[in-house]
Order: structure tokens, then sequence, then C-alpha cells
């Protein structure tokens, strides 16, 4: 079986790159996605979820030297569940219960434009986006 999710959203903070023992790159970014709709009296909703996304290898290097708090990104790649598949749930300081969605990121395509921190050849399209292999992964 095999799956692949894709995300567009807005980093909540800027990225924070570290390396593993082996000396292999890993970003860890934080994606806002919002949905937006109408209830059935016309009041606008909206919704947030928060995904924690893991980019490895070169392809993190470039996300953190180019991405900053605020920019928008695309993000493809496949969720990290707990030991079951789902979601990692936990509970909260006041009692209720959350949800941490989670992904490790296969292709990260900056879209915001060079002035917001990001590339931008000024033609409308963006520079930057640096896609992983699979040699990129740690496993």
């Amino acid at each position: 079986m095999y799956h692949r999710i894709m995300i567009i959203g807005n980093l909540g903070r800027d990225p924070e790159l570290r390396y593993t023992p082996s000396g292999q790159a890993v970003t860890d970014l934080n994606v806002a996605t919002t949905e937006s709709w109408k209830d059935t009296e016309g009041a606008k909703k909206d919704r947030t979820i928060w995904w924690k996304v893991a980019v490895w290898g070169k392809q993190a290097e470039t996300c953190n030297q180019f991405l900053k708090k605020g920019s928008k990104v695309l993000v493809e790649g496949t969720m990290r569940g707990d030991e079951k598949g789902n979601p990692r749930t936990f509970q909260r300081q006041d009692g209720t219960w959350g949800a941490s969605y989670e992904m490790t990121a296969k292709d990260v395509r900056f879209m915001s434009p060079r002035s917001e921190g990001t590339g931008s050849n000024g033609s409308g399209e963006f520079e930057g986006a640096v896609a992983a292999t699979e040699d990129d992964l740690p496993f």
C-alpha cells in the first residue's frame, strides 16, 4: 500500500535545522493549513490544522536557508502516524485532548515571493524549491 498527501499553508514559526548523529540534516517546519466555509446562517467559519513536517537532506538545508515564519509552502509527502497509523493523540495540561498531524516531506515548493523571504525570478515563477530524492531520506 502507498499514500501521499499534499498541503499548502504558512509557516507558523522559523524552520529549525538540526543534524542526526550520522550527520544527516533535518529541518522541522510547522505549517498551518486553513479551511474556510460559510455555515447555514452565512457566517464565515475557519478551521486550522497544524502540521509538523520533517524535511531531510539537502532540501532541509535549503528550507532552513530560505524560509521563515509566514512563508507559504506546498508540501508533498507521507503522513507519519502512531503505531496504528493514526495521528498521535495527547492530553493537554487543561485536560482536553488534541492530535498531532505529522508528515515527512518528499518535496517542498516555496510559494512566497522573494520579498517575503523565498526565491522568485520576477516572472511570477518561484525558484529555490528542491525536490528530495529517495537517497535524501534516512530510511
